[in-house]
């Protein structure tokens, strides 16, 4: 723990939002190039946003807002982007 404090996490949890046509489920890798760079931990299709979003573990290098990934969805990459949460919009 004290080197984690010292240096910092390796990894985050961090929202994503699918680009292309495909639902994240846990234990689906992530990639930014040929580089697996997280897993997902969780994620479903979202029926008030209208939107298929996850949640993933990342390398804290890669969790910038705005990052472009691809999630490896039986043995397709389908490219995704790094998202604010929550996801839900608040009134």
């Amino acid at each position: 723990m004290k080197k984690q404090k010292e240096e910092g996490a390796l990894r985050k949890l961090v929202g994503i939002e699918m680009i292309g046509r495909g639902i994240p489920r846990t234990d689906y890798a992530v990639y930014i190039g040929e580089k697996q760079v997280g897993f997902v931990t969780t994620g479903t299709q979202s029926p008030t946003l209208g939107q298929n979003v996850g949640l993933v573990l990342l390398d804290t290098s890669q969790s910038t807002l705005g990052t472009e990934l691809e999630v490896d969805i039986r043995g397709k990459r389908v490219l995704a982007k790094v998202v604010k949460t929550p996801f839900y919009k608040r009134s």
